[in-house]
């Protein structure tokens, strides 16, 4: 494989100690429930007083505008209140605000930035989307010609990602990456191991240190990622933003066949609906991939026709990379 080949060295250095950091979580990222909640509710408290002092609102006025008791806003703006999410509705809708401007951890967000995000509300979908590509031209530093050397495949479990990417990998002559695999080796332990110990947010954090590392470390590659990265926004939009993303989409009964003819009988276990929680899975992503660059619709053909599938896609993004360079070149 290439990845072994040419990815072993990947942060093996620093396994261990990495592996103690993604257990940890800064305390003004964490729900109140967890360590630090004092310190959380004092920030939420803090942005409540703040909030409503730059709207010259007293204590009594908040309280008559957002129905919640003043004696319980005092509560609250101490750090002392911890409010349910209804009442914490109740007081951004009082204060004007959106209700996640008040639970968000960290630092306040910049007026610019809120008068942006406010903006970018109101933009349709399709204009939305220019906006983002207006933005990440201008600002995001994105090189094309890297991006359409950095070929990602998106999908379900047996999407056929690992026999297609390896593949494409082989004619192309770069290494093959399979995330997945690569986050057992920066964690040393089994993906079900990883989840049982650190949880979802763990995962997450070794997939998203992971992605980094090998869009920084190899300029050029073929990405096979796990299916549920689509779902946590900042690793997709990483992804999309720096490499030619393919989304292998199958029929659902495909996904399930392509599974247990790879020897693995788990989605049929214990589990009657395993089709139906499949369908639901694919429709709830469906959006998500829909935002690749190229579908490839592989139910029905053949491997060797998915592949000339593939293979012409990725070679069409290269000439257009190459006729945009020629033509900035040009100009």
């Amino acid at each position: 494989m290439h990845l072994m080949r040419q990815g072993r060295d990947i942060v093996h250095a620093r396994r261990a100690a990495r592996l103690v950091e993604a257990s940890r979580q800064p305390a003004s990222r964490l729900p109140a429930s967890a360590a630090g909640g004092d310190e959380y509710l004092g920030l939420i408290g803090n942005r409540v007083r703040e909030l409503r002092a730059r709207r010259g609102m007293t204590r009594k006025i908040l309280a008559r505008d957002s129905r919640v008791s003043e004696r319980y806003l005092a509560q609250l703006e101490s750090g002392e209140g911890n409010i349910s999410i209804l009442l914490l509705r109740q007081i951004a809708q009082a204060l004007d605000t959106p209700v996640e401007s008040l639970v968000l951890a960290g630092a306040e967000p910049s007026v610019e930035f809120v008068r942006t995000s406010e903006f970018l509300r109101g933009l349709r979908p399709e204009e939305l989307a220019r906006a983002r590509d207006l933005l990440l031209r201008e600002f995001g530093g994105v090189d094309a010609d890297a991006r359409s050397s950095r070929v990602a495949l998106i999908g379900l479990r047996g999407a056929g990602k690992s026999t297609l990417g390896a593949m494409l990998a082989e004619k192309l002559d770069v290494p093959f990456i399979e995330l997945d695999r690569l986050i057992e080796q920066e964690s040393g332990v089994p993906l079900g191991v990883i989840f049982d110990l650190y949880g979802q947010s763990g995962f997450r954090r070794f997939e998203r240190r992971c992605l980094d590392e090998v869009i920084e470390r190899f300029p050029k590659f073929v990405l096979a990622t796990g299916g549920s990265l689509v779902s946590e926004p900042g690793t997709f939009d990483r992804l999309l933003t720096a490499c030619f993303t393919v989304w292998l989409r199958a029929t659902p009964e495909d996904h399930m066949q392509r599974v247990i003819a790879q020897g693995d009988k788990r989605p049929m276990a214990d589990n009657r609906e395993a089709m139906t929680d499949l369908e639901r899975i694919l429709v709830g992503r469906e959006k998500l991939y829909g935002q690749a660059d190229v579908t490839l619709h592989t139910s029905g053909f053949t491997l060797a026709e998915n592949f000339e599938k593939l293979a012409s896609a990725v070679k069409t993004a290269d000439q257009t990379s190459k006729q945009s360079r020629n033509q900035r070149a040009a100009d």
